[in-house]
């Protein structure tokens, strides 16, 4: 699909960056690690992928241990004839778009296993959230993710004029599901927008004409609070969250549950044992499977699931999120 010719002033130097250095870095064997030590602290950079001297770029970078052919064999079906995003998403968007979270720790937290669970977790948000698979489908429901780009047949435009003074919205824009984990509302696009220094706001369109963005898009809300006194869903799942009082009486408590209540709140959690919920699970423990690391890490049902957690955020109107 064309790209709007003023996207490019959309998009962060970040990425221009890394999807200049992509092609000659995937032609090299090695990479070069620069180390130094702040304060008494190790901090590296790793080039295109992991640069700016940060702690988390001592670690292993996502493209150790995922690589294009696992992203391949996570979304087999995306471009068979039926999928609605053929030739959209790849491999070189999301890991160009990645490069401008691991110098913040996504991917790049804590040990191997902690690694490739966050990217599980992460993929298995989208797989679930853009999947036209169902029960019978062949290779089974969890094959059919990034089969969408965007909301087929929107209902309405999603503009609530509450947030016109912040967020007001665009003449003729529509503010309907699209990207990567999808963005609804106008306040929404707004907000994450300005994260990523995008003119979300009055290009909405955007999140569907450029798969980079689309993953940056669904990085920057991964790894920030969608609500103030909230933890962002990677702090959630790597555990550097620490739930108060009230969280525990909640029964909010790190892990892949607490993402899910942060993402989509009373959408999904706090409801039981219903499919919303058990979709993304499946899709988190089928990639933690195809990426070598198994479901049976994925830790017990009270750290994988929330449906006995009361949500952060309860919906109070139509155009909540």
């Amino acid at each position: 699909m064309a790209v709007n010719l003023n996207m490019g002033f959309a998009i962060s130097m970040v990425i221009a960056t890394a999807v200049a250095c992509f092609t000659v870095a995937a032609a090299q064997s090695s990479k070069q690690i620069i180390m130094k030590t702040v304060k008494g602290q190790k901090v590296c950079d790793q080039g295109w992928e992991c640069k700016g001297m940060s702690k988390y770029c001592c670690n292993q970078t996502i493209s150790d241990f995922f690589q294009t052919y696992q992203f391949e064999d996570l979304f087999e079906k995306r471009n068979t004839p039926v999928a609605h995003a053929v030739g959209f998403w790849d491999y070189k968007s999301f890991i160009t778009a990645a490069a401008v979270h691991q110098p913040l720790g996504f991917g790049t937290t804590g040990g191997f296993d902690m690694q490739i669970k966050e990217v599980a977790a992460f993929l298995g948000h989208v797989g679930a959230k853009t999947s036209c698979g169902y029960g019978v489908a062949t290779g089974g429901p969890e094959a059919w993710g990034l089969c969408y780009n965007k909301e087929m047949s929107p209902s309405k435009d999603y503009c609530d004029d509450y947030y016109k003074f912040d967020y007001p919205c665009a003449p003729g824009a529509e503010y309907y599901g699209r990207g990567a984990i999808p963005i609804y509302w106008n306040y929404n696009y707004g907000k994450i927008g300005e994260g990523i220094k995008a003119d979300l706001l009055n290009h909405p369109e955007y999140i569907e004409q450029n798969a980079t963005l689309a993953f940056h898009a669904a990085m920057w809300r991964w790894m920030n609070p969608v609500k103030k006194g909230q933890p962002s869903a990677h702090d959630a799942f790597v555990g550097t969250w620490k739930p108060t009082k009230n969280d525990t009486l909640a029964k909010r408590v790190p892990g892949f549950g607490t993402t899910m209540n942060i993402l989509y709140g009373d959408n999904v959690c706090g409801q039981g044992d219903v499919d919303s919920m058990n979709t993304i699970i499946s899709h988190y423990l089928h990639y933690l499977d195809l990426m070598g690391v198994g479901r049976e890490k994925a830790g017990p049902n009270e750290v994988l699931s929330c449906a006995e957690q009361v949500p952060f955020v309860k919906t109070v109107k139509a155009s909540s999120s």
